[in-house]
């Protein structure tokens, strides 16, 4: 099975679940993805979707000043981001009960 499209399928749930931890910039939410278990994400698909949550508004944006180069721009979940962040981990809890079900009687 190729995770790469699994990873296609949940990434806006990996990205609300980091946010709802805290607020970050965009390469922040790229490294903890990675240090999470999310090796294969790409720099380019995490910056498309927080610009893509931004636009459906689910998310607020601030820039931080840097010491080490350019502004940053933070992301945070708003309202309409945790109501996503909370319908989405019930749908996510609830067909991963039903894989892991059917994985378990195929054994």
């Amino acid at each position: 099975m190729d995770g790469s499209q699994l990873l296609k399928g949940v990434l806006d749930l990996a990205v609300l679940a980091v946010l709802n931890e805290r607020d970050g910039y965009g390469y922040d939410v790229v490294r903890r993805l990675r240090e999470a278990g999310l090796e294969e994400v790409g720099d380019a698909s995490v910056y498309g979707t927080l610009r893509r949550l931004f636009k459906a508004g689910a998310l607020t944006s601030y820039v931080v000043a840097s010491d080490e180069g350019p502004h940053r721009k933070y992301y945070g979940l708003n309202e309409v981001g945790r109501e996503m962040y909370a319908t989405s981990t019930k749908t996510w809890t609830a067909f991963s009960d039903t894989m892991a079900s059917l994985l378990k009687e195929g054994q």
